[in-house]
């Protein structure tokens, strides 16, 4: 089995959109007594073998219900979506059989993170305040609503709830249960912060399925895009998700619940206007059309695969939605690890 091959199958490229928001919740934790780095270590890389257990979960039962089919009827109408999704499984290269044992390998190596850091938790006690009910908690709750993306009988993704529920476990799931394990507790810090960061999970699979509005519709895949319908209402929440978490920073800096410092994340904000306007335009009908990458957006790697693809112009902006999260994670990262050492 290649290691390689398969961290590109479960498109590791997405990993920014789990490992971001569990770095972030480390930093916020690093300031507390009880913090343990190699705990912190497990956490992160148990969400990231989670994620992509998950990614490879997706595909495996996206697969089963023949999508693909329907997929390739799209492009031979000449719409340009992503259409690569699972190339391993349609070219023969691997099998279902397969992709299961490696969701199994991933699965096992995230429960295996989790038990030794239940473990090195264990005088924490299983109740209490902070117990290690939170872990069993919140490990439980990513779980079904993992499985059930794409798993039937529930099948989120296929009723416009699946970038609700990635946002949810992406955001202040995961951002709760690393802080968890990093720390030994819970704080209010750390559930204030996961709202913005899980608003731009969303806004991530958001911009996706805003722009895959019409593949998704002829392989009957219901998205909240789908569910709103029109363009215009589909503006106005990608206005929501892109600006709303710097709102809602703003907000709690004047409320004095957030320090003055996590203002740096305006720093990203020109990143969320490129998205916004360059979705106002695709919603127009207005193609994007250039030999570079605008640096405004952030690092874009394989630019020239793309352009040779002729998927650019949905790379642009899938990417500069996953940067966008990155950044602002980033930002938020200094600024708690400055803040340890700088009393505001």
């Amino acid at each position: 089995m290649s290691i390689k091959k398969w961290m590109l199958n479960a498109r590791s490229i997405a990993l920014a959109q789990s490992v971001m928001p569990a770095l972030l919740a480390v930093a916020l934790a690093w300031k507390c007594e009880a913090f343990r780095f190699w705990d912190a270590v497990l956490a992160v890389l148990g969400v990231a073998f989670a994620h992509l257990a998950m990614n490879l979960s997706d595909d495996y039962f996206d697969y089963k219900a023949d999508v693909l089919g329907d997929r390739d009827k799209v492009q031979r109408q000449g719409f340009r979506a992503m259409m690569h999704k699972y190339p391993y499984l349609t070219d023969g290269s691997e099998s279902l059989k397969s992709t299961a044992k490696v969701i199994a390998i991933f699965v096992g190596l995230a429960l295996l993170c989790g038990l030794v850091i239940v473990w090195d938790r264990w005088e924490n006690g299983i109740w209490g305040e902070q117990g290690l009910w939170w872990i069993a908690a919140i490990v439980f709750s990513c779980g079904f609503l993992g499985v059930f993306y794409s798993a039937p009988p529930l099948k989120l993704a296929y009723r416009g709830l699946g970038e609700l529920v990635i946002a949810f476990i992406f955001g202040p799931l995961l951002m709760m249960g690393v802080y968890y394990a990093s720390a030994g507790q819970i704080a209010w810090e750390v559930v204030l912060i996961s709202v913005p960061v899980g608003l731009l999970v969303l806004n991530i699979l958001f911009t996706h399925s805003f722009i895959d509005m019409k593949g998704d519709e002829q392989c009957n895949k219901m998205t909240f895009a789908r569910l709103l319908k029109s363009r215009r209402a589909n503006l106005v929440a990608s206005f929501i998700f892109i600006f709303l978490p710097f709102a809602l920073v703003i907000l709690g800096v004047c409320l004095g619940v957030l320090a003055w410092p996590y203002l740096a994340v305006l720093l990203v904000l020109p990143r969320g206007i490129w998205l916004f306007r360059s979705l106002r335009d695709y919603s127009q009908g207005k193609n994007i059309t250039m030999d570079k990458a605008p640096k405004v957006i952030g690092s874009i790697p394989d630019w020239e695969n793309y352009k040779k693809a002729g998927i650019e112009w949905f790379m642009l902006r899938w990417l500069c939605a996953r940067n966008l999260l990155a950044g602002f994670c980033l930002l938020s990262i200094v600024v708690s690890i400055v803040l340890k050492y700088w009393i505001i």
